[in-house]
């Protein structure tokens, strides 16, 4: 059971409706009831026109009246129904309307239930019911309406109204059978198709006088649905299905389909393309895709899944072709020497960087050389470097070791700026400045010096504690053992441009040069390289063990002592090794 006295099923409504809720439908036309129109209401007992038996309306009284017989015959049953006293005299007019309809509630036996339900009709007072003047009419039709002054409106005789309510039984119509109501009500015939939004065409004497309302729908007959609408329809679902057939085919080929790939090695246009840090394969496809390099991403991926060194392809920029085929791009770019880029490596020398930019950005021999020589001041060196007019190249150590990245806008004068403001950045990062002096060296310079020579003669990181704890140690104005001599073999190399291990160490201390440790005491003017930050690190923090000598025997591990005769002993175990080596 609902609110408002609804009945078993569920009827839409509105809060705006002045009459909403069940308006007392019973499949049978409701008995009305009568009110004296003396203002006094009085509650009444009435018997339903129903063929059921004896069912009451019963209603207590509210004020005391003089009761009044009237009987009437209906279906073969007599019906008493309690009426109070006419006032004809004081309301003549009353005689002149024999049913008005006003909002009451009673209460019925439906179905063998008690429920209650606002009919919305009442009578006045003094109206003979000798016969009902609307037996045999539709039970469900709206009453016409008079223009008796202080009668409630009619609240659904506007085009503004909601539909009025529909009998319990009849409230969920298939629209096929709405239509061939609404048909048989309009004498129209029943496939006409009903037209939605219809206005009301104000016809009044349509269907029984019941205001040109028909079963909630306001208008006329209804209108026919047009060719067009039915042709935009029809269009609207083709492109619907069509669109979503295209999807889906898009999407298996996609999912299970080859991908779409070029053949051979590219076309006559080359290409630039730059893989940033951290990109997967699926990012690396797409940056290919778009720069026209690969026809799909897909394609990318898979060759690169097929290659073997396909996981191992590094960020940077590559010089490739567009229109490629997937394989041979990742042939490109699984070859380091395809890689557009420059990578100084830690203690690498400034003439190896040099030509490597020269190779790379394909100008003549000796290019960048000349330029960081003649520009040097240009280039973002610090205050305190180049303070030796013995330094053989002004920027040695101030290139700092990692890759860079080229693009088609670099030069070599752009990559060597790059490079020392990284050198610059670091060097301030780690307080070489203020360290200087803590370790006993004159300035900072010299602690990048330190550096290179520990990074030339080193191999991991331990070695590089214990390198510049030798170097500090023989820098000691007490060393009486090589008299402040470095006698680093990687200075040598350095004053005379090469890279040699077997060397004859008389013609080395012979040799002549202020970067040649073997000749000269203390330190050489300048870096003889560009110190990692390992190296630096080290340098900053050495080992403190007393470490005087070092030999590397095998040419893989290096040995530290603290005295002379330990060193001379190794010294001879290399110079055997390399005899046999060499076939001595």
């Amino acid at each position: 059971m609902t609110e408002y006295g609804r009945g078993p099923g569920s009827e839409p409504w509105h809060p705006e409706d002045p009459q909403y809720g069940d308006q007392g439908w019973t499949g049978h036309e409701a008995q009305q009831g009568q009110m004296p129109y003396a203002g006094d209401p009085q509650q009444y007992q009435q018997e339903p026109q129903l063929p059921y038996p004896q069912q009451q309306y019963a209603q207590q009284p509210q004020y005391v009246q003089q009761p009044g017989q009237y009987q009437q015959g209906q279906q073969g049953q007599q019906s008493q129904y309690p009426q109070a006293q006419q006032y004809p005299d004081q309301y003549p007019q009353a005689q002149q309307y024999p049913q008005q309809q006003h909002p009451q509630q009673h209460q019925e036996t439906y179905g063998g239930q008690g429920q209650v339900w606002d009919t919305g009709q009442v009578h006045y007072a003094g109206v003979p019911q000798a016969a009902d003047p609307y037996a045999g009419a539709d039970p469900y039709a709206q009453q016409q309406t008079s223009g008796y002054p202080g009668e409630t409106p009619d609240l659904y005789g506007t085009p503004e109204a909601f539909p009025p309510p529909r009998p319990p039984g009849r409230r969920h119509l298939e629209p096929e059978e709405q239509w061939q109501e609404e048909a048989a009500r309009t004498d129209e015939p029943a496939d006409s198709f009903p037209a939605g939004g219809g206005g009301d065409d104000g016809d009044e004497g349509d269907d029984g006088g019941r205001g040109g309302r028909r079963s909630g729908r306001s208008g006329g007959k209804p209108k026919k649905r047009s060719g067009t609408a039915c042709l935009i329809a029809a269009v609207v679902i083709v492109g619907v299905v069509g669109g979503g057939g295209y999807y889906g085919y898009d999407y298996l080929k996609a999912k299970f389909g080859a991908a779409e790939d070029f053949a051979g090695s590219g076309v006559d246009e080359a290409v630039d393309v730059e893989i940033p840090k951290g990109a997967g394969l699926g990012q690396m496809g797409r940056i290919l895709k778009d720069a026209g390099v690969v026809a799909s991403a897909q394609a990318f991926v898979d060759a690169a899944g097929n290659n073997p060194k396909g996981k191992s392809i590094q960020p940077g920029i590559y010089p490739l072709k567009k229109k490629m085929s997937a394989a041979s791009v990742v042939e490109v770019m699984t070859d380091p020497s395809k890689l557009h880029v420059i990578t100084i490596a830690e203690g690498m020398r400034n003439a190896t960087v040099y030509a490597a930019i020269d190779r790379k950005l394909e100008k003549p021999e000796g290019t960048t050389k000349d330029i960081a020589f003649r520009e040097a001041k240009n280039l973002g060196l610090p205050a305190w470097a180049n303070n030796d007019p013995k330094i053989m190249d002004p920027l040695e150590g101030f290139l700092y070791p990692m890759r860079y990245d080229l693009t088609k806008d670099s030069t070599p004068e752009s990559l060597l700026k790059q490079m020392v403001k990284n050198a610059t950045d670091k060097y301030t990062e780690l307080g070489v400045e203020g360290k200087a002096k803590e370790l006993g060296l004159e300035n900072p310079l010299q602690v990048i010096t330190v550096a290179s020579l520990v990074n030339a003669e080193g191999k991991n990181h331990d070695d590089f504690r214990k390198m510049s704890e030798v170097v500090y140690n023989r820098l000691k104005k007490t060393n009486d053992v090589t008299n402040r001599k470095l006698q680093f073999d990687s200075t040598y190399n350095y004053a005379k441009g090469q890279n040699e291990i077997n060397f004859n160490l008389t013609e080395a201390k012979a040799f002549v040069h202020p970067y040649n440790t073997h000749n000269v005491t203390g330190l050489p003017p300048g870096p003889i390289g560009n110190p990692g930050l390992d190296a630096l690190t080290a340098t900053l923090n050495p080992d403190h063990g007393g470490w005087m000598f070092f030999v590397s025997v095998d040419g893989n591990k290096t040995t530290f002592t603290k005295t002379y005769e330990e060193h001379l002993k190794l010294v001879a175990e290399f110079q055997e090794r390399q005899k046999q080596k060499n076939g001595g």
